[in-house]
């Protein structure tokens, strides 16, 4: 068999109809490959006329690496003219988003696995731009003309039944470090990110959900939040037929929390100072919160035993059995028993002679009943939100954090909203 090398090199370069010059293989350097298209376009776009060459330049593109070494295409160009004075073509020079976009310092191959490296699997610009010999902002550039192109794909998420929304830190900013969030909207029951707006406010999640189209918004028929008020009224206002459905999780927490500011508050009233070791509020504050099944009975009787050393008043053992109150709203799931023990227990817990911590737990479970029976009808909760938000921290690591909101949006979608990665080489960068 024959063996042409030319050809050969050809293949390894991996582009249609391009001749390869030759080889530059100086130690130290990066592989020159030096390319030129066979196709050529002779003739002039706006006449018709046959167009005179006028110059060949040069341009060179970071390449993906060759036996292990880093390599530049370097595509040897034409640049025509038209030979009639009056046309006003005048020059153009040649182009073929095969081998390359223009104002992209990649060649397409190089870019589209770029993309895919640092959207899929979350590595970092930089550690591809080290791997590639190039600087970081042409990895980055690439990264967000694909991945822009990827995720605005109009297929990328279709109908969404249950929408989580929830915050997670962006970044701080300025001398006193100030917290910029994001918001999320997130399909729950696909737990797939549909998009990143910037703060926590009102404003920009509803002008997420006005852009859509109202057949979508129709088919949303709940809405996931923690206990959100802003949350709440974006759904109040665009989704007023979605069931809303308070977390589980972020409703015990909050039960939890106010027992921990009630056992703050009597410590600091019976002793004078924060917890301390040997104090007994301080020494029971983890089996407070500590599930009463899951306690031993020894644990149980330490706990008894602590809470009657260091609770003169019974406020922190109140503020207890109010936290496994609400625990128990969910160790069913019949919606109408659900309705009446929260309407009871928040009624019982708001009287005057409660405790204060205790009284705005059962304010707050006045407030959000219905969000809150609403889960023993949908059965669905913040946790995918919640394990969405925990795959843009990691994102937000492998980058050491940003700085650009655009670009955390870009690496975010990429990575936790399940894109089609089969339809990257097909896209055209935007």
């Amino acid at each position: 068999m024959e063996i042409n090398p030319t050809r050969m090199c050809e293949l390894l370069v991996g582009l249609p109809e391009v001749d390869v010059l030759g080889v530059v293989n100086d130690p130290g350097e990066p592989l020159g490959v030096h390319v030129q298209c066979r196709e050529l376009d002779r003739w002039c776009r706006a006449c018709g006329g046959r167009a005179e060459l006028k110059d060949r330049p040069k341009i060179e593109l970071v390449d993906l690496p060759a036996f292990g070494r880093r390599s530049r295409l370097v595509w040897h160009k034409y640049r025509w003219q038209c030979p009639d004075a009056s046309c006003s073509a005048t020059s153009w020079i040649q182009a073929d988003d095969r081998i390359g976009f223009p104002r992209m310092a990649l060649t397409d191959r190089a870019g589209r696995w770029a993309c895919e490296q640092v959207g899929r699997y979350a590595r970092s610009i930089n550690e591809i731009a080290k791997e590639l010999g190039c600087d970081w902002h042409t990895i980055n550039n690439a990264v967000n003309a694909y991945g822009t192109a990827l995720i605005d794909h109009p297929d990328r998420f279709s109908v969404v039944e249950a929408l989580g929304l929830d915050e997670v830190l962006f970044v701080r900013t300025g001398e006193y470090r100030r917290q910029d969030f994001s918001t999320q909207l997130v399909d729950v029951r696909a737990g797939q990110l549909l998009d990143v707006v910037p703060g926590r406010s009102a404003k920009a999640p509803s002008a997420w959900l006005a852009a859509q189209d109202q057949d979508w918004l129709d088919q949303v028929q709940w809405a996931t939040l923690d206990m959100s008020g802003t949350y709440r009224s974006v759904l109040d206002t665009m989704l007023p037929d979605a069931v809303q459905v308070a977390d589980p999780f972020h409703v015990r927490e909050h039960a939890n929390t106010k027992l921990d500011q009630c056992r703050r508050r009597v410590q600091n009233a019976t002793m004078g100072h924060r917890g301390r070791k040997n104090d007994p509020l301080y020494r029971c504050r983890r089996l407070l919160t500590k599930a009463d099944e899951r306690l031993s009975e020894s644990g149980t009787s330490k706990l008894l035993g602590l809470l009657a050393a260091g609770d003169p008043d019974g406020d922190v053992a109140t503020a207890w059995r109010a936290k496994e109150a609400v625990r128990d709203i969910y160790t069913h799931t019949n919606a109408t028993l659900a309705m009446e023990w929260t309407e009871r227990l928040a009624t019982e817990l708001t009287r005057p002679d409660q405790p204060i911590e205790v009284r705005s737990l059962g304010r707050t479970l006045k407030r959000w009943k219905h969000q809150i029976v609403a889960w023993h009808q949908a059965h669905v909760t913040n946790g995918p939100t919640e394990a969405v938000n925990n795959l843009i921290k990691r994102v937000k690591r492998a980058a050491f954090g940003f700085t650009s909101f655009r670009n955390y949006r870009i690496r975010s979608l990429l990575y936790a909203g399940k894109p089609n990665w089969d339809l990257l080489p097909t896209i055209t960068p935007h």
